[in-house]
């Protein structure tokens, strides 16, 4: 099973110039947890999660309006092609520990993104189809989600999680 398969396809993404207060209503707005940041091209060049908002908000003691998305992004963002198969997808997101993909073309500019979520609600409706498909094992799925939810060795939560 290949990422376009699964991905979602209505991403919504913002600009590092863009306010927190933005990429919050953004992600509000979308019942999302984390929003592509994209420069002009539309190329993928952070992430944002709720949580960055938060712990900007905390450690810069501004309000959301006077922060901007580049001051809170992770810029070390990790990508896939639609024409990736969902197991290497799954490798990237254990090994990286981070529960979102951006997707994008050859241009590299985002045309979706892959979640967790999506792999697992796929495998959810296979299974009550009773299809003997999967776009991954289960056990797969099971050893992603649990290095993405391990803790790094200084005790905090991955950044990009």
């Amino acid at each position: 099973m290949k990422v376009s398969d699964l991905m979602t396809k209505e991403v919504r993404a913002c600009h590092p110039h863009d306010s927190l207060n933005r990429a919050a209503q953004l992600m509000w707005e979308n019942d999302c947890g984390a929003v592509p940041v994209v420069d002009s091209g539309l190329k993928v060049i952070g992430m944002l999660t709720d949580r960055d908002i938060c712990m900007a908000a905390y450690t810069q003691g501004v309000a959301l309006l006077d922060a901007s998305v580049g001051s809170a992004m992770s810029g070390n963002v990790c990508v896939c092609n639609p024409g990736d198969n969902i197991t290497s997808a799954a490798e990237q997101m254990r090994e990286h520990q981070i529960r979102r993909l951006p997707v994008v073309d050859d241009d590299q500019q985002l045309i979706g993104i892959l979640s967790m979520s999506d792999i697992a609600r796929e495998i959810d409706r296979l299974r009550a189809s009773k299809s003997k498909k999967r776009p991954i094992k289960e056990g797969e799925l099971i050893e992603t989600l649990g290095a993405i939810c391990s803790r790094h060795g200084n005790g905090s939560a991955s950044h990009a999680a």
